[in-house]
């Protein structure tokens, strides 16, 4: 049976609707001008109503009217979340907080119907499956907005997505199929709670919203093709199943990393791995997006490139997770702005150029409050945020800043680390970052191969100096020399003027674009 706790109704509750025609009446002339006040004004009224005693029926009925505009309001205040650095400004995370409280009142007002189901409500008693598809709809609403957002979700939340799939399945109506008039789609308890799993496996904090809302649609079909079952069993060379507890407060994880227990259940997804396989294929050989059946992306690459990444998120191992890592919870040197990473690689602050210094004390000043003559001598940024290592292997590191600090970050921004001052600092990418329950920012660096040399850069014949980085040949990873440049400056076949910090200059011709980040871009060049 269900554990899930309602707060229990209250006779002084008076929301303004009560009924489906008082909840249309009120939706007609409601104002979406100020588009933070309706959301406020609806989270208000919802949570009013919820707290309203009625019958089952009714309520549902009424829950069901607010829905459409309920979405619409979610989906324009999640706009304003898009690809913000972490943490979060206090603006933003209020608008982030009333998001996922909107997404929890929807689930309570379900939940209530759920409750009077269980109760023995008559008018309710062929209703379960749905009620039951909403809630799980909802619940896995919630929890992907943290994900998206980046933010760690409370473990309540799963064991809230959890307890009612388990509850569909101890009522026997997990694979009854109810319509959606909204979406116009129907779908199971299990479809839906399949869907929830692999969204939120999905790492949707790397997904642009135009990617996400794609795999959303996707996954309607898609999740109709993945079991849920209590065993499983794994062939040498097909793609491993993914493990869910029911009983546990997290989500999806590899088959491998888990002890089974009753509660385990399992989602083989080699048909959805042939599936993905085929429609990139279908790709590479020139058939488009729509006849495979995808919607619409900018070309077949993009859909190469998102289907691809889709496939390795839920049918491949982690080659990451099979690297040596050593654990360690020591301070650590971090900065991550290229001009506070070239002036700590270089030591000193280096000035050939009035338009370079205009430049770097402004950035300085922006971090620090003040110009920093001498890096080597200042207080580093990283002992005032308080970065510590977690983890690290050859590929990359895990941290924590244990300083509520203000500084943020992006996916794909440069950084440097090191441990302290015997060792080099080592050039890396954000590959993932999130804030925790506690509050506290995490991410996973990513690597750049090779010790990072500091240089200037600038067009031929003259104009303003920039920094940059020159990264080695990796013998070993058969990676040759690249250069580390400022976003915009790449221009394929362009000329530059390298200078390094002993004085020596050279005149190079750019390459191809290897990587490019949120702050950066990793290039190969030539002599010019």
């Amino acid at each position: 049976m269900l554990t899930l706790p309602l707060d229990p109704t209250d006779d002084r509750a008076s929301p303004i609707f009560k009924d489906v025609a008082s909840c249309n009446a009120w939706l007609n002339q409601f104002q979406l001008t100020n588009l933070q006040q309706a959301h406020s004004q609806l989270l208000l009224q919802l949570k009013e109503f919820n707290l309203y005693p009625m019958q089952g029926l009714l309520r549902f009925q009424t829950i069901e009217a607010l829905r459409e505009t309920i979405d619409h309001l979610q989906e324009e205040m999640a706009k304003k979340l898009v690809a913000k650095p972490l943490p979060l400004g206090e603006h933003e995370l209020l608008i982030f907080v009333s998001i996922t409280q909107l997404w929890q009142a929807m689930v309570a007002g379900y939940q209530r119907c759920l409750q009077a189901y269980v109760a023995g409500d008559k008018k309710l008693a062929d209703m379960g499956a749905i009620l039951c598809e909403r809630c799980l709809q909802y619940s896995g609403a919630a929890i992907f907005e943290h994900l998206r957002t980046g933010y760690e979700c409370n473990p309540k939340l799963w064991y809230q997505l959890h307890d009612l799939y388990a509850f569909a399945e101890e009522q026997g109506f997990q694979e009854i199929d109810v319509e959606d008039p909204l979406n116009k789609t129907s779908g199971s308890c299990r479809s839906r709670y399949i869907q929830a799993l692999l969204g939120c496996y999905a790492r949707p904090a790397e997904l642009s919203r135009t990617q996400l809302k794609l795999m959303d649609s996707w996954l309607v079909t898609w999740s109709k093709e993945v079991r849920v079952e209590a065993r499983y069993s794994a062939s040498k060379g097909d793609a491993q199943p993914l493990a869910i507890d029911l009983a546990s407060t997290q989500g999806l994880r590899p088959v491998a990393y888990i002890t089974p227990s009753k509660s385990m259940r399992y989602l083989p997804v080699v048909p959805l791995s042939k599936l993905l396989r085929v429609k990139i294929i279908m790709l590479q050989q020139g058939a488009s997006m729509e006849q495979v059946g995808l919607g619409e992306l900018p070309s077949n690459a993009a859909g190469i490139e998102l289907l691809t990444f889709l496939h390795a998120c839920w049918c491949e191992e982690d080659k990451e997770r099979g690297l040596q890592r050593s654990s360690s919870g020591e301070m650590v040197q971090f900065c991550y702005t290229p001009d506070m990473i070239h002036a700590y690689l270089n030591g000193k602050v280096a000035q050939p150029h009035k338009s370079h210094i205009d430049t770097l004390s402004r950035h300085q000043i922006e971090t620090f409050g003040r110009i920093l003559e001498d890096a080597s001598k200042s207080a580093p940024l990283e002992d005032m945020e308080g970065w510590v290592l977690d983890d690290e292997s050859l590929m990359g590191a895990k941290l924590t800043r244990h300083n509520k600090a203000k500084g943020r970050l992006s996916l794909h921004q440069l950084v440097a680390v090191r441990k302290n001052e015997t060792q080099p600092y080592k050039l890396g990418a954000v590959a993932w970052l999130h804030v925790s329950i506690e509050g506290l920012l995490q991410l996973g660096v990513s690597y750049l191969p090779g010790l990072p040399e500091p240089v200037f850069i600038q067009a031929v014949g003259g104009g303003a100096a920039q920094v940059a980085f020159l990264l080695p040949e990796a013998v070993t990873l058969r990676t040759p020399p690249s250069l580390i440049l400022p976003r915009n400056v790449y221009k394929v076949g362009g000329k530059l003027q390298l200078s390094r910090m002993n004085g020596d200059k050279v005149d190079i011709k750019m390459g191809i674009s290897v990587t490019r980040g949120y702050d950066y871009e990793r290039v190969s060049y030539a002599l010019a």
